[in-house]
């Protein structure tokens, strides 16, 4: 029977640390605030939009919604993002994507300040990454697993990790962050051959393909550390991850749960971003 590295004890860990910090700037007259920008009014974004306000509001950071229509121009965009940048009351910006088809990302991604760049959205933070410093902000999604994995002491120095996924958002910046703990690193995706056989030989395997129950007992030995980032809905509607977890539970040694992993940190990540920005 694997152990079962649930986020909610890492996230309160990272969240005793915050509220000391967030003390440290009331003290000081500061407020963190997150400046939350969302075109239209998605489901799941403005879903998304109150767990974060919820999130916000448990740990006494202001949220600041900014809803503008999906209508909007690119120089629009870039004249919010300005003027957020400039606002001292706003300590980290995060602007939900994917965006509409007419605006230029790349532009948009340009017009965030670095220094309030909580999501990891601008090429200046992307780039530290690159370069192995991680003094800056890190995507949330793959901080996140790297938080589960030190906080459970797994060994990665020397060790051979498999990330399946190559994205900017979840595996290129995750094998940076593993490559700086001195781990082998193997990147795989949806197209690489024999895929199982690769997974398999690995000590630690992260997937975030988006398929449900797409990883089972075939793709892990009984040392396997899983850490599963997938979510996405099964045919009968339910919540699930990439990893067949009822089964591959009992064959492995250490395995995330879906719903309950990964994503219970990341948001937590996200505040304490946003309290570094503020303490910059």
């Amino acid at each position: 029977m694997a152990e079962i590295l649930k986020g909610k004890i890492v996230a309160d860990s990272i969240k005793e640390e915050m509220r000391k910090n967030i003390e440290i700037l009331k003290g000081k007259g500061i407020n963190p605030t997150l400046g939350i920008i969302r075109l239209g009014s998605d489901p799941s974004d403005v879903s998304y939009e109150k767990s974060i306000i919820k999130a916000c509001s448990a740990m006494e950071i202001e949220a600041k919604v900014f809803e503008r229509e999906t209508s909007m121009t690119t120089n629009e965009l870039v004249e919010l993002m300005s003027e957020l940048n400039m606002d001292d009351s706003i300590s980290g910006i995060l602007l939900f994507r994917p965006l509409p088809k007419h605006i230029d990302e790349n532009i948009i991604r340009n017009s965030i300040s670095p220094d309030k760049d909580v999501d990891c959205m601008h090429p200046l933070n992307l780039e530290k990454i690159f370069e192995g410093n991680m003094t800056g902000f890190a995507p949330c999604t793959p901080k996140a697993a790297m938080e589960i994995l030190l906080y459970n002491k797994v060994e990665l120095e020397g060790k051979n990790v498999v990330v399946v996924n190559r994205s900017m958002v979840v595996g290129k910046p995750l094998v940076m962050m593993l490559l700086e703990k001195n781990a082998t690193v193997t990147i795989c995706h949806s197209r690489t051959k024999k895929l199982n056989e690769v997974t398999k030989a690995a000590d630690v395997v992260v997937t975030a393909l988006g398929k449900p129950k797409f990883f089972t007992n075939d793709f892990f030995n009984e040392d396997s550390v899983v850490i599963d980032v997938g979510v996405s809905m099964t045919e009968d509607g339910k919540l699930s991850g990439d990893v067949d977890y009822e089964n591959v539970e009992g064959l492995v040694s250490m395995i995330t749960p879906v719903p309950g992993g990964v994503g219970s940190v990341t948001t937590t990540i996200l505040l304490n971003q946003v309290v570094q920005a503020a303490m910059k």
